[in-house]
């Protein structure tokens, strides 16, 4: 508004020099951009003062066609007449509670298509149609039986994990920078570690002559064991995979480059490197061999687990006390490993 007043005052020859500049530089601005972009308070404004022009210089002035400004006029017109308190006709919308169990059952259950779905909450007392879920679902980015050719390997690992045996191999570089190969298997079920075995040169005769090993050590719980989840490394030869298969294994294989396929495994080898393979120099085989026995029996007997609620794979664990019980009891510490980690008990 002040703009328009001081344009109100001026002379008429400064007012027509002016017209004549902001239209130079409108010319040079419609040669550098061919379709401005205005937003609504500058679509208002322009069709305001298009009332104050004749029609037959709209072309020259403004920068956008004479159709252009009549239909942002239109939709101003019908932008006012919009009745928005008006309710939209058709079914209520569905809530936002009920598209996020949907979404969480689709998820948790991928063979189920959307009429098993909707039929799941029919009994929970949702009364929704089988055509509204397969739309929420479709929304989201979720077929309406999104998998049915098996369980993904989270779940497989899952519902299996209390019979599959995960090997893996490591390596070690001693003081001398000579490196070293350990082979280790892991019970994911009860997060029991087995060393199998460390050498300089792992052949196949050498793996199938550590799963003969592992196999006698074992025993009878072979028996509870179905898979042995293994990467593709050539060293696994024929006769590594023939030893667990006549104990009636099956050689499940990990996919090339995802280590999360054997993850547990993968942990347990970070655990290795961390507490101990890290703080460590090895000197040679028969070392890291007394290093790695005296480790595998803390890990075993002491060493909590969360997968485990805080228990160790083998070993009790102590009753909780109270507070006011705590310094009754005396706590024993127990160096293991030189004193690079240290094993908490209370006293007898």
């Amino acid at each position: 508004m002040l703009e328009l007043i001081v344009v109100l005052v001026r002379s008429e020859l400064s007012k027509d020099a002016e017209l004549l500049v902001l239209r130079h530089e409108n010319a040079v601005l419609r040669r550098h951009i061919t379709r401005p972009r205005c937003e609504a308070a500058d679509r208002l404004w322009l069709s305001a003062l298009s009332r104050q022009i004749p029609r037959v210089g709209w072309a020259t002035v403004f920068p956008v066609t004479p159709g252009t400004l009549l239909r942002w006029h239109r939709l101003l017109v019908a932008r006012k007449w919009t009745c928005h308190h008006r309710h939209r006709p058709g079914r209520p919308p569905t809530q936002v509670s009920v598209k996020k169990l949907i979404l969480a059952v689709a998820r948790d259950n991928p063979s189920w298509g959307h009429r098993r779905i909707q039929g799941e909450l029919s009994r929970l007392a949702y009364k929704i149609a089988y055509s509204t879920v397969w739309e929420i679902l479709n929304a989201a980015g979720i077929g309406p039986a999104p998998r049915r050719s098996g369980p993904t390997w989270r779940e497989f690992l899952s519902a299996q994990a209390h019979r599959i045996l995960a090997c893996d191999f490591l390596t070690v570089d001693t003081v001398l920078l000579r490196r070293i190969y350990i082979l280790i298997f892991v019970e994911q079920g009860t997060r029991r570690l087995h060393i199998a075995g460390v050498t300089t040169q792992p052949t196949g005769a050498w793996v199938a002559q550590q799963a003969r090993n592992l196999a006698m050590d074992l025993g009878e719980r072979m028996d509870a064991l179905r898979f042995l989840l293994r990467d593709r490394d050539s060293t696994f030869a024929a006769g590594f995979d023939a030893v667990f298969e006549a104990e009636g294994m099956e050689m499940v294989r990990s996919p090339p480059g995802a280590p999360r396929a054997n993850a547990i495994c993968e942990r347990l080898v970070g655990t290795l490197r961390r507490e101990l393979l890290d703080r460590m120099l090895i000197y040679n085989q028969g070392h890291l061999r007394a290093v790695l026995k005296e480790y595998a029996l803390h890990d075993n007997s002491h060493r909590p687990h969360q997968s485990l609620r805080q228990c160790p794979p083998e070993g009790r664990v102590d009753t909780p006390l109270l507070a006011d019980d705590l310094d009754a009891r005396r706590i024993r510490r127990k160096p293991i490993l030189g004193g690079l980690i240290n094993e908490y008990t209370r006293a007898a």
